[in-house]
């Protein structure tokens, strides 16, 4: 089972956030976006409980995200020395930030927006 379906299903109706989301997907694949689609990066951090809590506020709110470098811990011998990035659509980056915000985290997303 994917990360956030059980969750998904007990929601009434869609999110203040979920009105520009694309219909049945939350998380950005090769597809997602489209051609040429600019993401941002929202987030880089070594906490892993940080990035799980950012997926599933990302889930509820049906903004997709993507998740970078999460495997890395293969490489790095499970030290958590990498940042996982958590990169979202130029085009939902204010919702993510004001998501962001709204939860406690405006301290930990980027300002740059890479």
């Amino acid at each position: 089972m994917l990360f956030g379906q059980d969750h998904a299903a007990k929601r009434v109706g869609p999110g203040p956030y979920a009105a520009a989301a694309p219909p049945g997907k939350r998380r950005m694949d090769a597809g997602t976006t489209g051609r040429g689609a600019d993401v941002k990066e929202l987030l880089r951090t070594n906490d892993i409980v940080l990035v799980s809590f950012v997926r599933a506020l990302l889930d509820e709110a049906e903004i997709p995200y993507l998740v970078l470098d999460s495997h890395m811990s293969v490489v790095e011998g499970s030290l958590g020395v990498l940042p996982r990035r958590v990169l979202v659509g130029e085009d939902r980056m204010t919702a993510a930030r004001r998501l962001m915000a709204e939860n406690g985290l405006r301290h930990e997303v980027r300002d740059d927006g890479r």
